[in-house]
């Protein structure tokens, strides 16, 4: 027995899968009218005993650190991440299913696991989405009632199989990465301070529900308005970063569809997809869809609206902190704007705010002319900080292109080409202080 007990305790999880593959065999054979061979049945007895016994073992789930979960939840999670390491189990399970679905649902996991009317009930409540599979970030589901299907999370297969990590597929979203920390984000101290709070409600909030008995405040839910290139993203960024988490933009126009119910199939896919996950939301420009509620005139007007209450839905029940952001938060309902935690305006930034940018956004090792004056820079023209950057860009990459050090002409130039971007139609006195700078084969060449 000793030596059965060590071979079995060095089998890591392997006896799981191969547990699944025996229950599969049994019930094809069941499927065909036949009744299971004694050699089968057998296997299945040993299989049990080993399964049963490595459960008792440290050495098991708890080792892939999933602790403290009931018996039917194993059960579950070796169902479906056998499909992962057992080719056999994925084929049959693809003839059991008879819809080439190689994941099981939760009406084909009730007759693979011989469960009764109890345990059914208690899988149903494992899985949903707000169950304890899903929570934890084991599990991905997509559909609903007994069809449920049930995926293996991508983050979670080298934990629990040894695989190595599947990149993680957000639907909808797609992952932003940027060098951002809190010297690097120049806004007001007042929105600092707000963002910094609301660092806080993701660490302590845990604390607040499970030590002082607080409720559950789900997300938090913040909303960041302003201009474009005011900082919405960056601050996204340094929140993230600070958190040590990934930060995904979400595009909510391709979420939305226009037919009946694919919005939301897709919305639960992409929060399914992140629970449980070290995963900072963004949606941006979210103005388009929860615009001021004018009269409902149709079904589609309904259906509209449906589709925006489900987005906060999911939004409020999911686990995970979410930040929306808009340019035009005047044009958003009252309504919605009272479930957010916080709502943050970035201003355009003011002359001291665009001296810190300008100082910033140079870049450090370059060699700078001794005519520029950053400060005049900053007082000529109202630029934000993502003109600021594109500005300072474009007189770094101009000089380098001519080998000389970065000049006011070149900064001039360089703010030039963003008023020109964004406004069209450019006079030269728009650049204030810096008009005198721009060189005159532009102005010659663009302005007659």
């Amino acid at each position: 027995m000793p030596v059965i007990a060590e071979m079995v305790r060095n089998s890591g999880l392997s006896a799981e899968w191969k547990r699944i593959e025996i229950l599969a065999s049994c019930l094809l054979e069941s499927r065909a009218d036949r009744e299971p061979p004694e050699a089968l049945i057998q296997q299945l007895r040993d299989s049990q005993h080993q399964v049963e016994f490595l459960r008792r073992e440290p050495s098991n789930w708890d080792q892939v650190a999933i602790q403290d979960l009931p018996e039917l939840a194993k059960d579950i999670l070796a169902s479906v991440y056998a499909t992962v390491v057992n080719p056999s189990v994925v084929l049959m399970f693809q003839d059991l299913q008879q819809s080439n679905g190689i994941h099981p649902t939760l009406a084909f996991l009730h007759r693979l696991l011989a469960l009764n009317e109890q345990e059914y009930q208690t899988a149903q409540q494992l899985t949903d989405r707000q169950g304890l599979l899903v929570k934890r970030g084991l599990l991905l589901v997509e559909g609903e009632g007994p069809m449920l299907t049930l995926k293996p999370h991508p983050a979670a297969l080298p934990t629990i199989t040894g695989l190595p990590q599947q990149r993680l597929f957000i639907p909808g979203a797609v992952q932003i990465t940027l060098d951002a920390g809190w010297d690097d984000l120049i806004i007001p101290s007042s929105q600092g301070k707000m963002l910094k709070e609301y660092l806080h409600w993701i660490h302590y909030a845990d604390q607040v529900v499970n030590e002082w008995g607080g409720r559950e405040p789900g997300g938090p839910i913040a909303l960041f308005s302003g201009p474009s290139g005011t900082g919405k993203t960056f601050a996204a960024s340094v929140i993230a970063n600070e958190l040590g988490w990934s930060l995904y933009r979400v595009d909510l126009g391709s979420l939305i569809s226009k037919y009946i119910g694919e919005t939301e199939k897709n919305l639960n896919a992409l929060f399914d997809a992140v629970q449980g996950q070290k995963i900072l939301l963004q949606f941006d420009e979210v103005d388009a869809i929860m615009g001021k509620r004018g009269e409902v005139k149709d079904a589609r007007d309904r259906y509209a609206n449906m589709e925006v209450s489900h987005l906060l839905s999911r939004i409020e029940l999911h686990q995970g902190p979410c930040i929306l952001t808009t340019n035009l938060r005047k044009h958003i309902d009252q309504a919605f704007q009272r479930r957010f935690h916080f709502v943050v305006t970035f201003p355009r930034p003011e002359v001291k705010e665009r001296l810190a940018l300008w100082q910033r956004l140079i870049p450090p090792q370059a060699p700078i002319s001794d005519d520029v004056d950053l400060a005049l820079v900053a007082e000529a023209v109202a630029l934000s900080g993502g003109e600021i950057r594109n500005a300072a860009n474009h007189a770094a990459i101009m000089a380098a292109a001519q080998q000389k050090p970065i000049s006011l002409q070149h900064i001039t130039v360089g703010v030039w080409r963003v008023l020109q971007k964004s406004e069209g139609q450019t006079r030269p006195n728009q650049l204030r202080q810096l008009a005198h700078y721009l060189p005159k084969e532009i102005i010659s060449a663009e302005l007659t």
